[in-house]
Order: C-alpha cells, then structure tokens, then sequence
C-alpha cells in the first residue's frame, strides 16, 4: 500500500519542484488545483504510467485522498514511486494555500 504525506509536507515538495500529478476529473481540476500540478485523471493513469519518472517520487493527490491512494498503489505496481497526498486538494485549500483555476494547457 502506498505512503501518504499531508498537504504541508506537499507545500516543501512542491517548492523543492517534486512532480505532483491530480488525477481527479477535467472539471474538478479546471474549478480549482494545486498550482503547477499535471492533470492525469485516475481512469488514464495506466495509460499516463510510462511518462512518469522513475528516479524520483511522484506525488498524488486528488481531492480528498481516495481516488490518489489508488491511483498510487496501482503506479507503484508498474515501478514508479508514488505517494499519496492524504486530506487532497480539500485540505490545500482549507489550509489557504493558493490554488489555480482553469484548464490543463
């Protein structure tokens, strides 16, 4: 089973310039995100695996940390180190930590 951190390990992984991916839904993603983070929703995540990297930790998060948590298992039964962000996007932004808004470019 995958690891998780909470959001304020994330905060000093994403300003170290770690790969964070959200793999929640196009829409979920456009109404509000992680500043920085790539958009992979769970459902293309086998699809996605191979354009991970495999020499540093990938992180996950989602929106309350269900759909990351899967999503990491799986990534870590095809080699890539991932980890999960427990509390997600709902626990970044209950923190106050800036978010963007729109869709992936």
């Amino acid at each position: 089973m995958a690891k998780e951190i909470d959001v304020d390990e994330l905060v000093l992984l994403r300003e170290q310039g770690h790969p964070i991916i959200d793999v929640r839904e196009p829409d979920e993603y456009a109404a509000g995100h992680v500043p920085g983070v790539r958009l992979i929703p769970l459902a293309t995540v086998p699809d996605e695996a191979d354009s991970l990297p495999r020499d540093q930790t990938v992180y996950v998060i989602c929106h309350s940390g269900a759909r990351s948590l899967r999503a990491a298992d799986y990534l870590l039964s095809v080699g890539v180190d991932a980890v999960s962000v427990a509390g997600g996007t709902s626990a970044w932004v209950q923190r106050g930590l800036d978010v963007e808004r729109g869709s992936a470019a």
